[in-house]
């Protein structure tokens, strides 16, 4: 059944994202999507979703919404004030909602984006395959837009969830301001062109992540990097790519990075480490080390394992105590019969 969502406060840069548009690279089109995938998957698992189904993302400080039929939601990502029915409640763990049910997510403590996801998802047009926002080309999620106060989001409404209680995992650490974060590295196809002296302040040194980072790139502040490289062909871009400009601060590049760039790329974030990144707020530190293709590999392979265990865990936990209001009506009319 459809019910749809109320914005009444639409947050901090509050949009629709999903898995991105990784196959229209080659069109000119951003890959956009969720910044922290991982957050993502985890919110849509946790509400019977396939990990890549549309969620909303938010900034620093989330939406207040009012829901208009029953559903379940989880909340993921930063570390976020959030409350349904002005009492807190916790994140990382599903939550039944009803119909006049109102969710407020405050300001966050820690952390940079948060993520709501809702069971069924949210019901809207796919544009080449997505439901990701890109602002700049108002292209993809609710109107190609930033929510609104007066949005209604349509959503699959659900009365009864299986293994409901078991809904529910460990946030992530969150970073200490003061210490600076732990990012992993492979070297970038221009390695090479940078001297071994600037190789070894990338990875010695410590840079900040500035005021001026968005979901295009973070730039960060630092020792000047220098390639010998004065001038390159533009080549295609990847997520977590360190490119360094001609002022020799490195940026790295995020979802709605371009498509192609001319500045060459010292290294790349491993993957399985980008969450942990992008959860980075300006003035936070952080601390490159470089690692060889095997370990980035096992690094993401473990990540994934994470999530498939989380999966098969709440699958498992379906006939496990306690149970749903739903299972112990079924098993007291079994108790009748016997």
């Amino acid at each position: 059944m459809m019910a749809t969502i109320d914005v009444l406060k639409p947050g901090f840069q509050t949009t629709v994202q999903d898995a991105g548009r990784p196959d229209h690279l080659i069109d000119g089109f951003p890959e956009a999507g969720s910044m922290d995938a991982q957050a993502m998957k985890v919110a849509n698992i946790l509400v019977d979703n396939q990990p890549d189904q549309p969620v909303l993302e938010f900034t620093l400080h989330g939406p207040s919404l009012r829901f208009n039929g029953p559903g379940f939601i989880a909340i993921t990502g930063a570390d976020f004030a959030v409350q349904l029915n002005q009492r807190p409640v916790d994140q990382y763990r599903c939550l039944q909602v009803r119909a006049g049910d109102l969710l407020t997510i405050g300001a966050t403590s820690t952390g940079r984006f948060g993520y709501l996801a809702v069971s069924g998802g949210f019901r809207l047009p796919k544009v080449m395959g997505s439901c990701a926002t890109i602002l700049r080309l108002h292209l993809g999620g609710y109107r190609g837009r930033q929510l609104r106060a007066g949005d209604q989001l349509p959503f699959s409404s659900r009365a009864t969830m299986s293994s409901y209680y078991h809904r529910h995992t460990a946030a992530p650490a969150p970073s200490q301001p003061k210490a600076p974060v732990s990012i992993r590295l492979l070297p970038g196809p221009q390695w090479a062109e940078f001297s071994h002296a600037d190789q070894e302040r990338l990875t010695a040194s410590i840079f900040e992540v500035t005021s001026n980072s968005d979901r295009m790139g973070y730039r960060l502040q630092g020792p000047r990097l220098e390639s010998s490289q004065q001038s390159m062909l533009s080549a295609a871009t990847v997520r977590g790519g360190i490119q360094v400009p001609n002022n020799g601060q490195p940026i790295v590049l995020m979802a709605d990075r371009q498509t192609t760039g001319g500045y060459p790329l010292i290294a790349v974030v491993v993957t399985a480490d980008l969450s942990k990144l992008v959860q980075c707020r300006p003035g936070q530190k952080v601390k490159f080390s470089l690692v060889n293709l095997a370990q980035a590999t096992k690094l993401l392979r473990t990540q994934r394992a994470q999530l498939d265990h989380l999966a098969a865990q709440i699958r498992a936990a379906k006939y496990q105590q306690p149970i749903g209001r739903n299972r112990v009506a079924s098993r007291r009319i079994q108790q009748l019969f016997d």
